[in-house]
């Protein structure tokens, strides 16, 4: 992918991209949060009650269309992300919004009194974000509502739920 390229597929020239997006790191990571957008409605985040069912209504259903995209864009973008001076834009553009709305969600849990102040947050939404690419990358299979909530119900709030009190081994 060149700046050219993309100038050409946006059929406009190479000066407007530019004045767009002052690098292709940039312009990468706000083609990743764009199609997060689809996903995510970070301006009203559901209030369910619940931190199980706050994390289910964010799961969308997505068209199969949209999903073999999404895979194809996620694919394409392996080799690209092996460049240091694009990982970090791409990773923040693919993952930061999910961590940013699992991080609150789980944060209002604790308000709520549903799991401890000591539950470690951060890990949580590593996992996730962690399986989520492992699902749709290395096993080429959606990270789909039915998997999502075996992840929840099995792994996430039993976590949540009972924490370590252990010094968080991700410090180290």
């Amino acid at each position: 992918m060149t700046m050219d390229m993309v100038a050409a597929r946006a059929k406009a020239g190479k000066a407007t991209v530019y004045r767009r997006w002052s690098s292709k790191a940039e312009l990468v990571r706000n083609a990743l949060a764009w199609m997060n957008r689809n996903h995510l409605e970070l301006e009203s985040l559901p209030d369910t009650g619940t931190l199980r069912e706050d994390l289910l209504v964010l799961l969308k259903p997505q068209s199969i269309a949209e999903e073999e995209r999404k895979f194809r864009v996620l694919a394409g973008l392996g080799s690209f992300l092996q460049h240091p001076e694009f990982a970090d834009a791409g990773t923040a553009g693919i993952f930061e919004p999910w961590v940013v709305v699992n991080r609150e969600l789980m944060n209002r849990a604790v308000v709520r009194g549903e799991i401890p102040a000591h539950a470690d947050i951060e890990m949580a939404c590593q996992v996730i974000t962690s399986m989520a690419s492992f699902r749709g990358l290395i096993q080429r299979k959606p990270f789909d509502k039915p998997f999502f909530t075996a992840l929840i119900d099995g792994i996430l709030l039993p976590a949540l739920k009972n924490p370590q009190t252990a010094p968080n081994i991700m410090d180290r």
